[in-house]
């Protein structure tokens, strides 16, 4: 033996080595078992999120989907099918006028190319399992927006490392105004607008907050995308963000991170006119006093009092104590953005103005609650205080998904006129253009089913249209309604409950009703309708005449 050997030293070397073998798998197993559990758990939150956005999104799927048709939920969105399907019918084409509305002279729109791809994309996407692929892309696009949103502030929220992030998720999922923006079956470019506009904001704030040239990029690529929709919402914003940027550092507004921004955001802009090849113009206005009674009918314009209650139901109890989480965030230090703030403030005021703002605050308020909140370090007090606040929210879910009885009479009436107005409207089909004449909020519905143009329309572009139908309607004097349908080349006329047409043409004009409007007798008395009109059909919603006049 030689000395100083131990017998059993090779054995005691080969377990030790194999317990660090060991200790080295199991650390191994225990790093692999984190990580399933960590990604088991994302794929919980992203679904649980992803479920409560499609759920509140699709809450009015019976008012949609009737009787194995597709109706939109609003007259714009008629309008805006109507542009898919004459991008369907000729690939590449870029909408720049309408012949539908207006007629004959037509309008030059406000709205762009982006949104009428997006749903095409989705319906050749469809084509294969539906017969319907265009009507269910419009009525699904929107919920899939609001979705695609969802996701990003989830992961952008982790990436801010935010302790409440899920209290600004809750927010987004179920605010009824939020909702009612990307809602199913409303195909609108204002769903588009808040997706582009949410990830725009939350790359300002990480670009400004890190210098990250990455994130500028992200942001001047989306206030460009934001801009090409719509030139109206993203443009004030936009304007906000470099404005409040200027006062506090003008340096810091072109510093070298943000240079890929703003290229990315010239790029876009000139991709943009190169592809639309005109300029947004508010010279469309046909009278500004018209414009302002019209705008006085239509609810997304109308001013919201701070005192109102409907911004409870918006954001909840919240909203109420967010200037003095504000005021506490200033002492401990834990500060918003400087934009982040200005546009919180300014969303709020235009809100006040016109309610279409709204959807901009509440995205606005969402995404500040989490730093609002971060100061209070009792997550079970934070929580409890969330719950408690949300009640409003909660009212409001009841009252839509319980109605009470004159609701859901009201509901199932809609509905039934949808259908006998869709049925009337498949009247007018021809291979001929045989313009209409209806209420300018049904007009954009009947040329989408008849794929006639028609005399109104539902944008600020055709108030031509709409203050002559309302003269048409509203006109005691015969004469002066066949002078209407002679100069605007009508075929047919599309007559419905004369109350509300009457009303409507009242407060548009600013005329007081006459004892005997046209709108009354083509509704009430089909037997006594001047010569030039005659009666063709009728179901439950209105009635059907055509015009013999000279055109």
């Amino acid at each position: 033996m030689v000395p100083g050997s131990n017998p059993g030293g090779p054995s005691f070397i080969s377990e030790f080595i194999f317990a660090a073998q060991s200790s080295e798998s199991n650390f191994a197993l225990k790093i692999l078992f984190k990580r399933i559990v960590s990604g088991a758990l994302i794929a919980l939150e992203i679904a649980i999120l992803s479920v409560l956005i499609l759920a509140t999104r699709c809450a009015n799927y019976q008012d949609v989907f009737v009787a194995g048709n597709v109706y939109f939920t609003d007259a714009d969105c008629y309008a805006r099918m109507t542009r898919v399907r004459m991008c369907e019918k000729n690939p590449g084409l870029i909408v720049r006028h309408h012949d539908f509305e207006n007629f004959p002279q037509g309008i030059t729109p406000h709205t762009t190319a982006p949104l009428d791809y997006l749903i095409l994309a989705l319906t050749v996407a469809l084509r294969p399992f539906t017969r319907h692929g265009i009507d269910l892309a419009g009525a699904i696009v929107s919920p899939l927006l609001a979705v695609f949103g969802g996701w990003f502030l989830w992961w952008w929220s982790r990436r801010m490392k935010f302790r409440y992030r899920w209290v600004m998720l809750i927010i987004y999922a179920i605010s009824p105004v939020l909702v009612h923006g990307t809602a199913l079956g409303r195909p609108d470019h204002q769903s588009l607008v808040m997706l582009l506009v949410t990830v725009a904001i939350c790359a300002e704030w990480t670009s400004r907050s890190k210098s990250s040239p990455q994130w500028s990029a992200l942001s001047g690529t989306t206030w460009g995308l934001a801009l090409w929709v719509s030139f109206y919402e993203p443009l004030v914003l936009f304007a906000i963000v470099i404005a409040v940027n200027l006062l506090r550092d003008r340096r810091a507004l072109f510093a070298k991170y943000c240079c890929a921004g703003w290229i990315c955001f010239g790029a876009i802009l000139a991709i943009a006119l190169l592809i639309e090849r005109r300029i947004p113009s508010i010279s469309s206005f046909y009278s500004v006093e018209i414009f302002k009674n019209w705008t006085r009918t239509i609810g997304e314009l109308v001013h919201v009092s701070p005192a109102n209650p409907i911004w409870l139901r918006w954001t909840g109890y919240l909203l109420l104590v967010a200037p003095f989480l504000i005021w506490f965030g200033l002492r401990k230090g834990t500060l918003l953005p400087p934009t982040i703030l200005a546009l919180l403030v300014a969303t709020y005021s235009l809100t006040i103005w016109q309610a279409r703002w709204a959807y901009f605050f509440v995205l606005v308020f969402a995404v500040v609650l989490p730093v609002l909140l971060e100061p209070i370090k009792s997550r079970t007090a934070v929580w409890i205080a969330f719950v408690m606040s949300v009640v409003p929210i909660l009212r409001d879910w009841d009252t839509r998904l319980w109605p009470d009885e004159a609701e859901y009479v009201r509901r199932i009436e809609q509905r039934n006129e949808s259908m006998q107005l869709r049925d009337l409207a498949l009247n007018l089909q021809s291979p001929e253009n045989r313009p209409f004449l209806a209420p300018w909020w049904l007009s954009p519905s009947i040329a989408y089913w008849s794929g006639q143009p028609g005399v109104a329309g539902s944008s600020h572009e055709s108030l031509s249209g709409i203050t002559d139908s309302a003269r048409f309607f509203l006109a005691e004097d015969w004469r002066s309604a066949r002078e209407i349908l002679e100069n605007r080349k009508v075929v047919w006329v599309i007559a419905s409950d004369f109350e509300h047409v009457a009303q409507n043409s009242s407060a548009i004009l600013k005329h007081a009703l006459p004892p005997r409007p046209l709108c009354y007798v083509l509704d009430r008395t089909p037997a006594q309708v001047p010569r030039f009109l005659a009666f063709s059909a009728q179901n439950g919603i209105a009635k059907l005449y055509r015009a013999a006049v000279e055109r």
